[in-house]
């Protein structure tokens, strides 16, 4: 019986590592975790005696405590962490190199949005009109903000 008590807890306690490491979240492997930690408690305590559910309780938290103390003492969470910086800009667009009016090609497909090239400048694009094939002429019809709406051009 001990056997499974070891087990329901270690698996509880594997469970609970996966959750904070791996899986994103408060979800279903923590929540499992946590409770087969509970239930190897329980049936230390309902199967084995009070002495030996205390001393299987008083050791489960002990091994957590001392995981969480590990786990911070090792900087486990900075190696994890992701430590870029984003610091790029969508359509920084310059209002003096495109116009209404120019034209340019698709580079990708747009559908509805896409990106193309406009006075030789890579931008993103939005083809109010629908679907616009790569490497099709396009105009540029409207520009609200950093959005560039296009039309193709027949």
């Amino acid at each position: 019986m001990i056997w499974i008590v070891i087990a329901f807890i270690l698996v509880g306690l594997l469970l609970l590592i996966l959750e904070a490491l791996v899986i994103p979240g408060t979800g279903i492997a923590g929540i499992i975790g946590f409770g087969m930690l509970i239930a190897g408690i329980w049936i230390a305590y309902s199967d084995l005696g009070t002495q030996t559910g205390t001393i299987v309780l008083v050791l489960t938290v002990l091994i957590n405590i001392l995981a969480v103390w590990l786990a911070m003492r090792y900087k486990t969470w900075k190696r994890l962490m992701l430590k870029e910086e984003i610091d790029g800009k969508v359509n920084g667009l310059d209002k003096t190199k495109i116009k209404v009016g120019d034209r340019g090609i698709t580079v990708s497909r747009c559908a509805p949005i896409g990106k193309a090239e406009i006075n030789g400048i890579f931008v993103e694009v939005d083809a109010r009109t629908g679907f616009i094939d790569q490497e099709n002429p396009i105009e540029v019809i409207k520009i609200e903000g950093n959005k560039i709406f296009v039309k193709p051009i027949k």
